[in-house]
């Protein structure tokens, strides 16, 4: 009775770094570069695996699909984010925050599979080289990119649709930048019982399973680099895959920190110092990281200047 006699609110209060007044403007700017630098860079990498022919094969179309998860990612957290530094307006309403968890939640969700589908597409390349070409066919490799967005979304639609069944009608503070799941959560009024069993299945159908899938390829890949007699032949092999084992290094040792770490008061701070890791750097570093280390991205890259 008490909590249906309480109006239920209809916006979240995103704290930020409002406890930082006198560096908004500061991390306006530094946002802002760094916004802009991720959405050239990300787009970048798309319209060359698109519009260069060599780039033609299964791991440049995975990496360009790497790169429009990166520019949506970006997208639907960071303008809003530089707005409220700008005008300190840090306001979002219920189905703002509810949309822009779902399609980050989602986006987080396909980039698990992505990264676990494209290390095995390494994984073949290395262990099975005489195959690749008849197993990587054009048609898996376009079922299983189609299959990590698909299934990315519909996991985060089941989720979107439980939280919003719930109630808030308590406080309306996120100490976050933007919306997610467990500080949305907390403030609820309702019964949240259903919706975290639902959350840690769907959970562990996702990340854990393509982190683990991850793991493996690469124990695999080590395993027959450590087979190649040669050293220059142990080089060319682990120059295909460490571009994409330098990403998935940083997504994941930054995704586990925010949301394996204990919730204390003292590490609250280093959470969201984390959250922008991998929320706002990560995709920055990916064209990056793979422009840099990667001799064919370069080539592409020099030919389309010139």
């Amino acid at each position: 009775m008490e909590i249906e006699n309480q109006m239920s609110i209809t916006e979240f209060n995103l704290l930020g770094f409002s406890t930082l007044p006198e560096l908004q403007i500061l991390l306006f700017l530094l946002f802002l570069v760094i916004y802009i630098a991720t959405m050239a860079g990300n787009i970048l990498i798309a319209v060359l695996v698109v519009t260069v022919q060599h780039l033609h094969t299964p791991m440049y179309f995975f990496l360009g699909n790497l790169s429009c998860l990166e520019t949506c990612y970006t997208s639907i957290i960071m303008p809003s984010f530089l707005v409220s530094l700008l005008t300190e307006d840090r306001t979002i309403s219920f189905n703002g925050c509810l949309t822009q968890y779902f399609f980050f939640s989602s986006i987080v969700s396909t980039e698990c599979l992505l990264l676990s589908v494209m290390s095995y597409d390494r994984y073949l390349a290395i262990c099975n080289p005489m195959h690749y070409a008849t197993r990587m066919s054009g048609r898996l490799y376009l079922q299983l990119s189609a299959g990590s967005w698909i299934s990315g979304f519909l996991i985060c639609v089941i989720m979107t649709c439980i939280m919003s069944q719930l109630t808030f009608c308590g406080p309306n503070e996120i100490d976050r930048f933007f919306c997610d799941f467990s500080p949305m959560l907390k403030l609820s009024c309702s019964d949240t019982s259903m919706i975290t069993v639902v959350s840690v299945i769907l959970t562990s159908l996702d990340s854990p399973c393509s982190f683990l899938l991850t793991v493996t390829s690469y124990i695999c890949i080590i395993a027959a680099m450590l087979r190649i007699p040669s050293t220059t032949g142990r080089q060319k092999a682990f120059s295909t895959c460490s571009s994409h084992l330098i990403v998935v290094a940083v997504f994941y040792g930054t995704l586990m920190t925010v949301y394996l770490l204990p919730k204390t008061k003292t590490l609250k701070a280093l959470n969201k110092v984390f959250s922008v890791f991998y929320t706002v750097l990560t995709p920055m570093l990916n064209p990056l990281i793979y422009s840099l280390r990667n001799k064919e991205v370069n080539e592409a890259l020099i030919k389309v200047i010139r």
